[in-house]
């Protein structure tokens, strides 16, 4: 039996949030190719595949991303398994929210580049300084969010939980958890967004290395505008991927709640 026919517009969906990006690197091709600015700004597309390319043959870009990334997965790893911990234990304890919590709400108020030059003094400037920029990061969203979706649970579940007698971690395994999973996983969605956000802020600002980073520093203080487009074109790639990557993964650890809102 033949496969059903699906109409145009079920097969152009998918490809509707290209329209804009493709447009806007046509005009770009267009207007390097037409010189309408005599500006060593304006460089072409071609120019910065052939830095793309280049870079790709010696391992160079390779390597910089490698190294932004195990930043940035690093800090991710440490700041959200922290924040997971602390939200839950707000969440959980009323001892805990009294004696944390003013301390936690007021710590989120602060900008996240604040923290750089008190990481500096403790940490140094390198790598260590870096990855514990990158745990603050993803931190404070993650925790926020945990405690947020333990506090929303409804209290008619912790009520049917008193009536079964369910234990502790029955409780948290089969209410709790499943009640406050869509925003705990919100928070670690932002996490890993803000971490890699983050990480270029922290190659920026602390001693430069290896990493996306500083091939941006390079072509800037070399006046290469084609390497500093492909570092944010690979910025912007990256940072898709996981954002790509973290839907994915979330629409399927909550695949139970059905389809929501936000597919349609």
């Amino acid at each position: 039996m033949a496969a059903p026919f699906k109409p145009l517009s079920a097969i152009a969906r998918p490809l509707r949030g290209w329209v804009l990006p493709a447009a806007l690197v046509a005009l770009w091709w267009l207007a390097a190719r037409q010189g309408w600015s005599a500006s060593p700004l304006l460089v072409s597309p071609e120019a910065v595949l052939a830095t793309g390319w280049q870079q790709l043959a010696s391992g160079q870009l390779a390597h910089a991303l490698a190294a932004s990334l195990w930043r940035d997965l690093l800090g991710f790893a440490i700041g959200a398994s922290g924040g997971l911990a602390f939200g839950a234990a707000l969440g959980a304890s009323r001892w805990a929210a009294r004696l944390l919590g003013p301390s936690f709400h007021t710590l989120k108020q602060i900008s996240l580049f604040a923290w750089i030059p008190l990481l500096s003094v403790w940490f140094g400037l390198g790598n260590a300084a870096k990855v514990a920029f990158l745990s603050l990061a993803a931190f404070f969203p993650v925790a926020l969010n945990t405690l947020e979706g333990i506090r929303s649970v409804p209290a008619e579940l912790l009520e049917v939980a008193r009536v079964l007698r369910l234990t502790r971690w029955q409780r948290w395994r089969r209410m709790i958890l499943p009640a406050a999973s869509p925003s705990i996983f919100a928070g670690i969605h932002l996490g890993l967004i803000y971490a890699w956000l983050a990480t270029l802020g922290a190659e920026y600002l602390l001693v430069a290395g290896p990493g996306i980073g500083n091939l941006l520093i390079d072509g800037r203080e070399h006046f290469r505008m084609d390497q500093v487009l492909l570092g944010v074109a690979v910025v912007g790639a990256v940072g898709f991927a996981l954002n790509w990557l973290a839907s994915r993964l979330e629409a399927r650890a909550l695949a139970w709640r059905g389809r929501s809102v936000a597919g349609y």
